[in-house]
């Protein structure tokens, strides 16, 4: 009986618990305080600070199945998925991983053991691969790794492999090593007696596939390029979820495997389409199938469709998603939403946030659907308007700059726009679009260019203490340092042994502040946290690094962020309290100024509601509530206790926990002592920010009373404005009223004035060569009853060639409007004839071949830029 994908995760994770390992949950996919990082693209990357030395081991082996994503950078799959039967950007990667315990030959060992001897892979089906070694890192082939796979692989199943895919490097500098590949052929006995299985290894053949790598790190990359031995060295493996199952479930595909069949049979039921009829169609439902993984996973861990960063690759991955289903499968209405459900039942038990956030998950993919579904037939439409000018010009292909257009504005993959141009008989211009996608590469590295050097190291700390939850002062030394270069502007980061300064996380903001020794003072202008590291920002390296130093923290500073973040805890129990237990945090932003805060919500909040959330926030800040604080409380006390832990965070075994009264939650920031210290709490803004997210932006305190004072002197001036009425709304609303009445009189007045002002202008037509010409200056109030002039008049003369000049609150004003008998026949171009016309204005404009319009500085030259313009006709 074959095994279900959970009863293999499920083995895997039993027999490294069985090797002495300790299981970890998956990390978010979505990462946060690692600026190298959007997305969680490999197993290890939550066990980074490890590697690099900024974490103690916590425990030297290590096995988990990680959540990961793989579509920008480096490991950029996006392109592939769903045409081939392999590749996807949402998958689980099964891993092990020892720090500084065993190394090769244990890690190949148990590889072989549980692959063959625990899952019965049939091992005369496996290949392994070693580094064949580099002469540019002066490296020799990995016959240690070699010698260990000779245990249970003949020689000629042992292969080399070059730099490429077998040395694993973290990124251009840090932790490094060679790796191992296990391969295995799933071709039948015949293709294997035709074309033996070691010639097709890493040669992207579907049927013989890459399902473990084992990397031995024992080097370190400088950012010279050399390489130093590590002291402790480690081992990192990681293993393709899917693509185990469907070597374990005898399928040919990971989409023929139970983790996506469930999925492509609701598609199948949606769209009345079969799964294996067709190429195009099949395509289309593992893209789709693919691809709601990757986004509800996104949403889950707290990442929104946006239009930058990780949020634009979340949109970009919908988006593709939507257009196959839209071009393949039929779809004109949101699809993808519906499917949520089936992923649920299929993923849910090992990850649970998809039941937690199914609500949300559905209402941010449906819209996301609905806005995309009318980009995409405005899209199509343009495409249609590109194709229909390139037959008209007899042109054979679609410019690559259209192209780029169309898949950067409207999300359209070049392999689209070459379907649709190919059913027109067209080809694309694929130079001209690499040309373009380029150009753009290139201005997003020039506008990061961010250069880091080495770290300098002074003395050697396992991580920095954090001292200001009690002290914002303290004598600190400098641990490392390096020099950072962005934009030609350089700036240095600095990590201390111990430190008062807390590192932008959380929402909260880094704080700033100085260090001084020896009366030379160095402003730290930022503290942020990178890797788990805390790394102060400073304008200049001190004179002598290895000196002692008063850390001291921007106090005023502080307090108000402290006010701020207790604020956000206290909001997010009331909006609990008055919305609904379904409201919870997605997002927040706490400076000394204000406090932002988005949480999940399906409709707009009511004034009342508004209200009563500022007022049991009040009420809590009066009673004046001490602050209970548990740095270090096991994970499952917290839970027992009801702490709010936000979908998307990482925590540890031991968190802190921050309560006042009945709001209580894991966080690690600054806050104040007790609830009174915030004063005063006002919301000044609600809004939405995406399907189902709702954002308040609030302030505390002196700005707090500052907004109120402010209000209350603006209604003081509209009382003395309404003369002392004791009915203050009541005169508003009757001064507003009479505005309205005044404001429809003197419209009508002015659809009067227009009138008169037409007969005048069609009493002066001048006709030449059958071109029915006005060219006057006109006094009129505003830009569009010059604008409603000129269309007005077009609509009842032919062959107009109409130019009008108005001076409108001291600035010249130019309209240009051209009968389209006169645009065609002609060759006219009322776009071009205003910028030349409006240089005499000192100024210029443009606009549509029949109509634009200019404006300038010089009202004097008005009639000059009338003649110029009339000049066009002769």
């Amino acid at each position: 009986m074959k095994r279900t994908s959970k009863e293999i995760r499920k083995a895997f994770l039993d027999f490294f618990k069985e090797k002495e390992h300790q299981i970890v949950q998956s990390a978010p996919m979505v990462v946060k305080g690692d600026p190298t990082l959007m997305f969680t693209n490999a197993g290890m990357n939550q066990f980074k600070d490890q590697f690099l030395g900024n974490e103690p081991v916590k425990w030297p082996r290590v096995a988990d199945t990680q959540k990961c994503l793989r579509v920008s950078g480096k490991h950029n799959d996006l392109e592939e998925v769903g045409l081939d039967t392999y590749h996807h950007t949402m998958f689980e990667m099964l891993g092990n991983w020892s720090f500084g315990d065993y190394f090769k030959e244990e890690a190949i060992d148990w590889s072989w053991e549980f692959l063959v001897k625990r899952m019965g892979i049939n091992g005369d089906r496996l290949y392994a691969t070693v580094f064949e070694g580099s002469s540019d890192d002066k490296l020799e082939r990995d016959s240690e790794a070699a010698s260990y796979w000779e245990k249970h692989l003949p020689k000629d199943r042992i292969l080399n492999g070059n730099k490429k895919d077998n040395f694993w490097e973290m990124g251009d500098t840090g932790p490094c090593g060679p790796c191992s590949e296990i391969h295995v052929d799933l071709r039948s006995e015949t293709e294997i007696a035709k074309v033996p299985g070691h010639e097709l290894v890493n040669k992207d053949h579907p049927l013989v596939i890459e399902i473990w790598n084992l990397v031995f790190i024992q080097f370190n990359r400088k950012a010279d390029g050399s390489l130093v031995e590590l002291p402790s060295k480690h081992v990192d493996t990681g293993m393709g979820f899917e693509r185990l199952c469907m070597v374990l479930q005898d399928v040919t595909s990971n989409y023929d495997t139970d983790i996506f069949q469930n999925i492509i049979g609701e598609i199948e039921k949606l769209s009345g389409k079969k799964y294996g009829e067709d190429q195009k169609t099949d395509i289309a439902m593992r893209v789709v199938s693919d691809h709601l993984r990757a986004v509800a996973f996104a949403i889950a861990d707290g990442q929104l469709p946006s239009n930058n960063k990780a949020g634009y690759v979340i949109r970009r991955i919908l988006r593709r998603a939507v257009r196959y289903g839209y071009t393949f499968l039929g779809f004109k209405e949101p699809f993808i939403c519906k499917l949520i459900e089936t992923l649920k039942i299929t993923m849910g038990e090992s990850f649970p946030e998809l039941g937690a956030q199914q609500q949300l998950i559905e209402k941010v993919i449906k819209e996301e659907e609905e806005s995309f579904l009318r980009t995409l037939s405005t899209g199509i439409k343009l495409l249609d308007d590109i194709i229909a000018k390139s037959k008209k010009e007899k042109e054979a292909q679609i410019p690559g700059k259209d192209v780029f257009v169309l898949y950067d504005t409207f999300g359209f993959p070049v392999d689209l726009t070459g379907l649709i141009a190919r059913e027109n008989e067209l080809e694309i211009d694929t130079e001209g679009f690499q040309k373009e996608m380029e150009a753009q590469k290139s201005r997003s590295r020039n506008a990061a260019q961010l250069e880091t050097g080495d770290w300098i190291e002074i003395r050697k700390i396992d991580q920095t203490i954090f001292l200001g939850y009690d002290t914002t002062e303290a004598d600190v030394r400098i641990a490392r340092y390096r020099k950072v270069t962005q934009k030609k502007k350089s700036y240095y980061q600095l990590v201390f042994d111990q430190t008062p300064f807390y590192g932008e996380s959380g929402g909260q903001v880094g704080d700033t502040g100085y260090i001084e020794s020896d009366g030379e003072k160095v402003t730290i202008f930022d503290t942020q946290k990178e890797n788990n590291l805390i790394v102060h920002l400073a304008k200049a390296l001190p004179a002598n690094p290895e000196s002692h130093f008063r850390a001291v923290v921007n106090t005023e500073k502080r307090l108000e962020t402290a006010n701020n973040h207790t604020a956000t805890h206290l909001l997010h129990a009331a909006l609990r309290e008055v919305l609904g237990t379904h409201v919870e945090q997605k997002g927040s932003l706490v400076n000394a100024d204000h406090l932002r805060f988005d949480f999940s919500h399906f409709q707009k909040m009511t004034e009342e509601e508004i209200e009563k959330v500022e007022a049991i926030v009040n009420e809590k800040i009066r009673a004046n509530t001490p602050r209970e604080e548990n740095r270090e409380m096991p994970m499952e006390d917290a839970k027992n206790m009801g702490a709010m832990m936000l979908f998307g965070e990482k925590y540890g075994d031991a968190v802190r926990v921050i309560k006042f009264g009945d709001s209580v939650e894991l966080c690690g920031g600054t806050h104040v002592a007790a609830t009174g210290q915030i004063g005063l709490f006002k919301i000044v803004s609600e809004s939405a920010i995406a399907a189902g997210v709702r954002r308040i932006e609030a302030i505390t305190g002196r700005r707090a009373e500052k907004y109120v004072n402010d209000q209350l002197k603006t209604l003081d001036s509209i009382r003395e404005t309404v003369k002392g009425s004791k009915d203050i709304l009541g005169s508003v609303m009757n001064l507003l009223r009479e505005n309205t009445e005044l404001s429809k009189k003197i419209e009508a007045f002015g659809r009067d004035r227009l009138k008169i002002l037409k007969a005048n202008l069609k009493s002066k037509v001048l006709l030449e060569n059958g071109v029915n010409i006005i060219a006057e200056k006109v006094d009129v109030d505003n830009a569009g009853m010059l604008k409603d002039l000129a269309f007005q008049l077009k609509g009842e003369a032919d062959n107009l060639f109409l130019v009008l000049g108005a001076e409108i609150n001291g600035k010249p004003n130019l309209t240009v409007m051209i009968s389209d008998e006169l645009v065609e026949e002609k060759e006219l171009n009322a776009g071009q004839i205003v910028r030349e016309a409006g240089k005499e204005i000192k100024g210029g404009g443009g606009g549509q071949p029949f109509y634009a319009t200019a404006g300038g500085k010089d009202p004097s030259g008005i009639p000059a830029a009338i003649e110029k313009a009339l000049s066009f006709l002769q």
